[in-house]
């Protein structure tokens, strides 16, 4: 059994809050939306908050939450718009967690399935990839695009490169799919440790290199995929296309609707656009690298 003091404050307050609950013996403090506010694309290098967040501290039970609810009322006095607390029972995290994924099919052949579920459909092409710290399991919009985008193509013999690859489910699908190699970069070495062990689980790792976005990277590859922000993708242009050979197909991702004309104006002197594929408020662009540039 565990206990949860929540504090509901104003975003200038919740880092405050946060830090003084750690000083008070808090085990973890965890900050969530209080005002069902979206926050879509933060800028590269920053953590933003809500206008209004939970501040979600976890205590022990053998402590008097009541008591550190006085003092932290006493020392904060307004700028706590709420303050409560509850019970957490105690559980098996990892099952509680696994419990809401399943197993996905994306396009005709490709499935995604966790540990321990058997694979609907034990002639199609599965990955077995389960949640975890990086970012990808295809439950996404942008990732589940991607995904189907890759089980459309006939990659045998491709090299594919991964950019900002996560749990590295992009690269790995490539490889399940036929490519000969996959190369997947991320600026997170976590992601870096996530994709490994997950090309493991799926019996690739052979035939996928990782790394920070400064390792070499060899040959331009044939098929390229960037599934990250749309600012990203316009301040990384230029290294994102270099990767690509001529006549190679580029996917780009991580964007939103309203973002799709900023994204296709900076890619199109060099990409010829295919129409593009949209899912919930997320957009998929695809398309294939001209042999020179159109001219302005």
């Amino acid at each position: 059994m565990w206990r949860q003091l929540i504090a509901t404050v104003e975003r200038a307050h919740a880092e405050p809050v946060s830090d003084w609950m750690l000083a008070e013996g808090a085990l973890s403090v965890t900050f969530e939306d209080g005002l069902d506010q979206p926050l879509f694309e933060p800028p590269l290098g920053e953590t933003p908050l809500w206008d209004q967040t939970r501040v979600i501290a976890l205590f022990d039970a053998t402590r008097d939450d009541s008591l550190i609810a006085i003092k932290a009322r006493a020392f904060f006095g307004e700028q706590l718009l709420s303050l409560t607390s509850e019970n957490l029972e105690d559980q098996v995290w990892e099952r509680a967690w696994m419990a809401h994924f399943k197993p996905m099919c994306f396009g005709q052949r490709l499935w995604i399935c966790p540990t321990g579920f058997e694979p609907p459909e034990p002639q199609a092409v599965n990955v077995i990839l389960d949640p975890g710290l990086a970012f990808g399991t295809g439950t996404h919009p942008t990732t589940a695009l991607c995904l189907a985008w890759l089980d459309g193509l006939d990659l045998e013999g491709q090299r594919v490169l991964d950019y900002g690859c996560g749990s590295g489910i992009l690269a790995i699908a490539a490889l399940r799919l036929g490519a000969s190699s996959a190369m997947g970069v991320d600026i997170d070495p976590q992601a870096l440790t996530a994709s490994l062990d997950n090309a493991e689980k799926n019996g690739v790792a052979d035939r996928l290199r990782l790394g920070l976005p400064d390792a070499p990277r060899g040959a331009p590859s044939g098929v390229v995929l960037a599934n990250i922000l749309a600012g990203p993708l316009v301040a990384l242009r230029g290294d994102i296309l270099g990767t690509l050979r001529v006549g190679g197909l580029m996917a780009l991702s991580g964007i939103l609707r309203e973002q799709a004309a900023e994204i296709c104006a900076a890619y199109d002197a060099w990409i010829d656009f295919d129409p593009a594929k949209y899912q919930e408020d997320w957009v998929l662009l695809t398309g294939r690298k001209r042999s020179q540039p159109l001219k302005p």
